[in-house]
């Protein structure tokens, strides 16, 4: 905890001094975001570094593999649903990332059956069950392969589960809104984007 605070006082007297009338304008007047990034959990990948974002600019909610389950509201709680209606219906942020990583821990768990975490992290990564199945089949017997695969395919079912999201889906067919699925490779510092042809292209 030490470490935590102390780097709380390197904040509060580098970063903070220097930007003062910018966080006197985000206590006053409030956020106004542009984009929403739905990131995962993993220390490695903050997605205020990867962006470079300043304060402000991006609403992030994170959980573990970056997972958007389906619309389905009920009297569950939703973590993930409440920031996505926030950012959507309140903020009216004009674009939603789905921020996927290498070496996803979430996803390994889910390819090798892991059963620890049962309480949660388990019945959690079956939002991702069909690009397991998929990543799989292709992949065969090769381990590594079947794991990018499955963060790659974990991306793709999170955004065609945004357009399940009756008010996400009037926003993109009204222009208002545009989704976007992304890929940050941390061992080589590369970001992919997915593109119109539905293929993952480096920016």
């Amino acid at each position: 905890m030490e470490r935590l605070i102390e780097g709380f006082r390197r904040f509060r007297h580098s970063y903070w001094a220097g930007h003062q009338e910018r966080y006197h304008a985000l206590a006053t007047r409030g956020q106004s975001p542009r984009a929403m990034v739905i990131g995962c959990a993993d220390s490695r990948v903050d997605p205020q570094i990867i962006f470079q974002a300043e304060p402000g600019e991006t609403f992030v909610v994170r959980n573990v593999a970056a997972l958007i389950p389906p619309y389905a509201p009920d009297a569950e709680y939703h973590g993930t649903s409440a920031g996505l209606e926030f950012a959507v219906r309140s903020l009216k942020v004009e674009h939603v990332v789905v921020l996927g990583h290498s070496s996803c821990g979430g996803i390994g768990a889910l390819l090798r059956g892991t059963h620890d975490g049962d309480d949660f992290v388990v019945p959690w990564m079956q939002i991702a069950a069909a690009a397991r199945e998929r990543a799989m089949a292709e992949a065969g017997d090769a381990p590594e392969r079947a794991q990018r695969l499955c963060e790659l395919e974990s991306i793709q079912l999170s955004l065609r589960n945004l357009m399940t999201f009756p008010w996400v889906r009037d926003g993109v067919g009204e222009g208002r809104l545009e989704l976007h699925g992304c890929y940050f490779d941390i061992e080589h510092g590369d970001l992919l984007r997915l593109g119109a042809t539905g293929k993952f292209e480096p920016v």
